[in-house]
C-alpha cells in the first residue's frame, strides 16, 4: 500500500508539473521574441545615424543627443499615462502591441520630412510614447504562458527587445551613409512586429486576473517591500544601460579614429551593433540562471561585470582597440543580462490584477532615469573624456546590488523562482 501510495503522489506531481508546462509554450515564445526584436527596431533608429544627422541638420553632440532624449521623455510621459489608465491590464496585451507598432512605425516615418531638431524631436517623443503601449504589454502576454522557468522565458524576450535596439545599428553598417534607408526599414520592420503580434500570437493558458479602473493603485506597489526593492535594483540598473546604448556607437567611432582605422564610422557601426546585440545572448544566459540560482543572486553578478566594465572601457580605449572591444561585448552582455529579472520579479511579488500597471510604472520611472545620464555621458566626455563619462554609469550598478542583497535576506525572496530567491 506505501508503495502505491507513492506512486499516487508522484503521479500528481508530475501532473501539477505538466500543467505549470503548457504545450506549444516555447514556439508562442520564439514568436513573441521575433515580435520584440521586430518592434523595437524604431527606439535607436535615430541615434544609429546621428553622425549623419548631424552632418546634415549642423547640429553639436550635445544636441544631437535630444534625439535619444525625446525617445526617452516620450516613453516616460507614455508609460505614465498607460499606468495611470491601467491600460496594460484592461485592453489586450497583443492589441497594445499592434497599436504601439503601427504609431511608433508611422512616427518613425514622419522623419523623413523632417530639416532639423525643431520637427525631429517632436517625432521622436511620439515614438517613444508609441514604444510604451509595446515594452510592458510584451512582458505581461509572455507571462501568461510561463510559471516555472519564467526566468527564462522573459529572458529570452528581453532579448529580442535588446537585438532589437542593436538593429538600426546593422542596417546603418550595411546601408551606407543614407540615413533615409535606415528609417524606412525600421518602421517597417516595426509595423510587421505589430501585425505578428496581432495575427500569429496568441495569449498562453496563465491569465492574469483582470484589473478595474484605479489610477491610485500602480503607486500603491512602492509599499511592499519585496517589490520595491526589485524597483531600487532596476532603478540603478536603468541609471547605467541606456547611456551605455546610445553612446557606444560614439565611443567607437572616436577609438577606431583615434587608432586610424579607414571608414571608423562604419566600424563603429558594426562594433555598435555586436555590443548591443550581445546582451540578447546575455539576458537568455541570466535567465536560465535566475531560474536556477536565484534572480537576485543573478542581477547582483550581472551589475558587478557591467559596473566593472563603465569603470574601465574608456580609460583602456587609447591602449588597445582589440581590447576594447572585448570590453564592449563584455559590457554589453552583462550591462542588459539582469533587465529581465527585475521585470519578473516584480510579476512574482505585485498584485496579480495589476502587474502591467506596475510593470509600466516601473519602466516609466526608470527611463526617466536614462534622461539624465544619456545628457551626462556627452558632457563629461567633452570635459573629461570617455573614460571619466562612462566611469559615471558605475554607481547605478553599485546601488543596485546593495538592493539585490537586501532583498535576498528579506523574507519575500522566498516568493522568487521557486523560493530561490
Amino acid at each position: 500500500m506505501a508503495y502505491l501510495k507513492s506512486d499516487a503522489t508522484a503521479v500528481e506531481r508530475m501532473a501539477a508539473l505538466s500543467a505549470q508546462r503548457p504545450a506549444g509554450r516555447w514556439r508562442a515564445l520564439g514568436l513573441l521574441a521575433t515580435v520584440a526584436f521586430l518592434e523595437m527596431s524604431t527606439w535607436f533608429s535615430a541615434s544609429a545615424v546621428l553622425p549623419q544627422l548631424r552632418a546634415a541638420w549642423g547640429v553639436s553632440s550635445a544636441a544631437g543627443a535630444w534625439l535619444t532624449i525625446s525617445v526617452q521623455l516620450g516613453f516616460v510621459v507614455g508609460a505614465l499615462l498607460s499606468a495611470a489608465l491601467n491600460l496594460a491590464d484592461i485592453f489586450r496585451p497583443r492589441r497594445l502591441l499592434l497599436a504601439g507598432g503601427a504609431l511608433a512605425s508611422a512616427f518613425n516615418l514622419c522623419l523623413l520630412s523632417s530639416h532639423g531638431l525643431t520637427s525631429a524631436l517632436p517625432l521622436r517623443f511620439a515614438t517613444g510614447a508609441a514604444i510604451a503601449l509595446v515594452y510592458p504589454s510584451s512582458l505581461k502576454v509572455m507571462a501568461t504562458w510561463f510559471r516555472s522557468e519564467r526566468g527564462t522565458a522573459l529572458g529570452v524576450m528581453v532579448g529580442g527587445l535588446t537585438l532589437g535596439s542593436a538593429l538600426p545599428n546593422l542596417l546603418n553598417g550595411l546601408g551606407g551613409v543614407r540615413w533615409e534607408n535606415v528609417i524606412v526599414a525600421t518602421s517597417a520592420i516595426t509595423l510587421a512586429g505589430g501585425l505578428l503580434a496581432e495575427f500569429a500570437a496568441h495569449d498562453g493558458p496563465f491569465s492574469f486576473p483582470r484589473a478595474v479602473f484605479d489610477p491610485r493603485h500602480g503607486f500603491r506597489v512602492f509599499f511592499r517591500p519585496g517589490v520595491r526593492l526589485a524597483v531600487a535594483g532596476y532603478f540603478g540598473h536603468m541609471w547605467e544601460l541606456y547611456a551605455m546604448w546610445a553612446w557606444c556607437a560614439a565611443f567607437f567611432a572616436d577609438a577606431f579614429a583615434r587608432h586610424g582605422a579607414a571608414d571608423p564610422l562604419r566600424r563603429a557601426a558594426f562594433s555598435a551593433f555586436a555590443a548591443i546585440g550581445a546582451g540578447s545572448l546575455g539576458c537568455w544566459v541570466a535567465g536560465v540562471m535566475a531560474d536556477r540560482w536565484g534572480r537576485a543572486r543573478t542581477a547582483a553578478a550581472a551589475m558587478a561585470v557591467s559596473g566593472m566594465c563603465a569603470l574601465t572601457i574608456g580609460f583602456l580605449a587609447a591602449r588597445s582597440m582589440v581590447l576594447t572591444l572585448a570590453i564592449g561585448v563584455v559590457w554589453g552582455f552583462a550591462a542588459v543580462a539582469d533587465s529581465a529579472q527585475f521585470s519578473t520579479m516584480v510579476t512574482e511579488l505585485a498584485d496579480q490584477s495589476y502587474v502591467g500597471t506596475v510593470l509600466t510604472l516601473q519602466l516609466a520611472i526608470g527611463f526617466t532615469l536614462t534622461v539624465a545620464t544619456i545628457w551626462l555621458v556627452p558632457v563629461l566626455r567633452e570635459s573629461h573624456g570617455w573614460g571619466v563619462a562612462f566611469a559615471a554609469l558605475a554607481p547605478g550598478p553599485a546601488l543596485g546590488i546593495l538592493a539585490m542583497l537586501r532583498l535576498m535576506r528579506s523574507p519575500e525572496a522566498a516568493r522568487l523562482a521557486s523560493g530561490r530567491g
